[in-house]
């Protein structure tokens, strides 16, 4: 087998800017966005059970950290190479109407990714100010699915698990279930990152690691050069990304002076959905594989928090501790040692993710996968986080109130 046909440093060539760019804007925007905020009195108010920070803290922070991730999308289209050919071409389609050269256009990608990004910072804005309810939440996460899709975004995810067929997975069925996949995607990813946003800096820092993580992986794929498109706007995205969040959590980090809200971690949740449907365009599950066990962390921790509540025979949808974080530091964990120790699973997670996906066939990393989760299970029950007390008692006061975030 021959070696890869570019280099790290190929690859990455005249694309650091993407990611320097975005850090800056977002670095920039967010201490006035808080200056706003707190203007308009857009704030997180204190109470006495998800929300024991000391004083109200400014949102808007997930509004900085899309305005940075538009500018790397924007640095993004200037480094594309021949830009201006796919924006004739664009046109040209559009007026012709052939739909599969439109979607098949990079800058059509982008436009999308880009508009879809800004409605569902929106929505999470909309419920930070006027507590939305969870229904009217997930209507505008399908709907930023939606416009991803019609930007030729995840509308061939469900090929990964199709290969089976040795001809060639049915025409007729790619589509409709790849729109199902790609909506449970969004849909799941945004509220596995909202429900991660419970610590000052544990949503921003893990997701940043995340993004990293990402990277990796979407640096490797474009080493080959198989999929050239697909290849530069996964490593764009995920440039632009890591930016932007970086440049928001030096004032996010304990004891944070603005929050990110759910427009921030809905953003970052579509973030996830939008890099697993471009994993996927390799048609292979392995990378797939790759990237759900990079986001393991958020996933494990939302995993646990709904099967407490089924278990307590409550809402899933309701704000409780049941989260992970939320067990660490009622079990006298200080919040900075849980947000550095969630740092640190989500670097091992990121390491194990692209490591086996690098040297293993997706079917034995799977199957490491599956004892690592296993036995992950197996650890929650045995120190006793999965099944709550009948008698559940009172919630105690957490060790360091001002460093808390929202939920």
């Amino acid at each position: 087998m021959s070696g890869p046909e570019y280099t790290v440093v190929e690859v990455l060539q005249g694309k650091w800017w993407i990611a320097a760019v975005a850090f800056a804007v977002s670095l920039v925007a967010t201490p006035i966005l808080r200056a706003v905020a707190y203007r308009l009195k857009v704030v997180d108010r204190p109470d006495d059970l998800l929300k024991p920070h000391g004083r109200p803290i400014a949102y808007l922070g997930g509004a900085a950290m899309c305005i940075g991730l538009l500018a790397g999308l924007g640095c993004y289209v200037a480094v594309m190479p021949g830009w201006r050919q796919h924006a004739k071409r664009l046109s040209a389609s559009l007026l012709s109407g052939e739909v599969g050269s439109v979607l098949a256009n990079p800058l059509w990608n982008v436009l999308a990714i880009a508009v879809a990004s800004v409605l569902i910072m929106v929505v999470g804005l909309l419920d930070d100010i006027r507590d939305i309810t969870p229904r009217k939440k997930v209507l505008g996460q399908v709907l930023a699915a939606g416009v991803l899709l019609v930007g030729g975004v995840g509308d061939r995810m469900v090929t990964v698990f199709l290969s089976i067929f040795p001809w060639g997975p049915p025409g007729w069925v790619v589509v409709p279930l790849s729109v199902v996949m790609c909506l449970v995607a969004v849909i799941a990813a945004c509220n596995a990152t909202n429900l991660l946003d419970g610590l000052d800096g544990l949503c921003g820092g893990v997701t940043g690691i995340i993004s990293l993580g990402f990277l990796a992986l979407a640096v490797w794929l474009a080493m080959w050069g198989r999929y050239p498109g697909t290849d530069e706007l996964r490593v764009g995205l995920c440039l632009a990304m890591a930016g932007a969040v970086w440049g928001f959590l030096p004032y996010n980090i304990p004891p944070a002076s603005i929050f990110m809200g759910d427009a921030g971690s809905m953003l970052l949740g579509f973030f996830v959905a939008t890099m697993l449907a471009l994993f996927c365009e390799e048609g292979t599950s392995r990378w797939l594989l790759a990237a759900l066990a990079v986001f393991a962390l958020p996933i494990l921790d939302t995993a646990l928090a709904v099967v407490r509540r089924v278990l307590m025979g409550r809402n899933i949808f309701a704000g409780d501790r049941s989260h992970l974080y939320d067990q660490l530091v009622d079990r006298g964990m200080s919040v900075k040692q849980v947000v550095v120790l969630f740092y640190l699973l989500a670097l091992v997670a990121a390491a194990l993710g692209v490591s086996l996906a690098i040297w293993l066939r997706g079917r034995h990393a799977l199957i490491i996968y599956a004892v690592l989760l296993v036995g992950i299970w197996v650890a929650f029950w045995r120190l006793g986080m999965i099944n709550p007390e009948s008698d559940e008692p009172a919630l105690p006061e957490p060790p360091e109130p001002p460093d808390r975030g929202g939920d």
